[in-house]
């Protein structure tokens, strides 16, 4: 029987190696497996080393560990993804939330007052985590999240039901499409922005994620430039618009949004620094 301390050395170095992690990626990875394993935190994994996993913890330690060497992201093997605190559901049919995603959230809270009603729309929702995080911290907003994929709204309603937010329904759309005359206070997205042929479709976690949730079109803008177009009839006068893109993209965003009127254009950068969401506004 392997104990904590083998299995965190040895696989440690087999994550790494097949992989192509650094060492403390790889440990951490294998620190996750274990806790999963165990239902443990990573204090328990320290305090106790010499601790065998049993039989049985072993046989279900090691069908995650043969999954994560194959290359699967650990969100979709332990089937969940922690999200501006709050930790969401995820499957192959959703995109899975990124840190970097989580300044989309904060800029459409520095947006949306806390005491009053306002009404929000998130174009892609996927597994809901922009809308939910939303939502959940401006309880009296009125937030819309729509998808094209029926498959992502289940996993996005499930998390609504089990996170309990209220203030959220869903609407399966493709973008603007299914909502009629309706008009709001901001929209937020994250769009698929990456480029067709790009070298990033083929490796690390995105070869499991839905394709139709990451590229658009040749330079990775077609679903950017139709939000950006159809946005305006979407926008109560002086609303905003917010977009995630991609590392190189804004200051093509930024083009787009003037040419369709919009003012106030900006970018923000994210905790790497890089350009990675860009807004305006439409007049009053």
């Amino acid at each position: 029987m392997r104990s904590i301390r083998d299995v965190l050395s040895q696989d440690s170095a087999s994550l790494r190696s097949a992989l192509a992690l650094t060492a403390n990626e790889a440990r951490l990875e294998v620190q996750i497996l274990l806790q999963k394993t165990l239902g443990v935190a990573r204090a328990y994994l320290m305090a106790h080393p010499e601790q065998p996993l049993s039989e049985i913890q072993q046989a279900s330690y090691e069908a995650m560990l043969q999954r994560r060497l194959q290359g699967e992201p650990i969100a979709y093997i332990l089937g969940e993804r922690e999200f501006f605190w709050l930790s969401f559901k995820v499957t192959p049919d959703t995109l899975i939330p990124r840190p970097e995603t989580e300044l989309l959230v904060e800029l459409a809270l520095g947006r949306i007052p806390v005491d009053g009603h306002f009404r929000v729309l998130d174009l892609g929702t996927g597994s809901g985590a922009i809308a939910i995080a939303i939502a959940k911290n401006r309880p009296l907003a009125e937030v819309l999240a729509v998808d094209v994929s029926e498959a992502a709204l289940e996993v996005a309603r499930e998390n609504a039901r089990r996170l309990g937010v209220a203030n959220l329904s869903f609407l399966r759309s493709e973008w603007f499409a299914q909502l009629g005359g309706q008009r709001y206070d901001l929209i937020v997205s994250n769009p698929p922005y990456v480029a067709a042929g790009d070298v990033h479709l083929t490796q690390g976690d995105v070869r499991f994620e839905p394709v139709s949730a990451l590229g658009s079109g040749r330079d990775g803008l077609d679903d950017i430039r139709q939000i950006i177009l159809q946005a305006r009839g979407f926008l109560e006068p002086g609303a905003g618009l917010l977009l995630e893109h991609g590392y190189d993209q804004a200051a093509q965003v930024r083009d787009l949004l003037r040419a369709n009127g919009f003012v106030d254009v900006v970018s923000e950068k994210d905790m790497a620094g890089i350009d990675r969401v860009t807004g305006g506004a439409i007049p009053r």
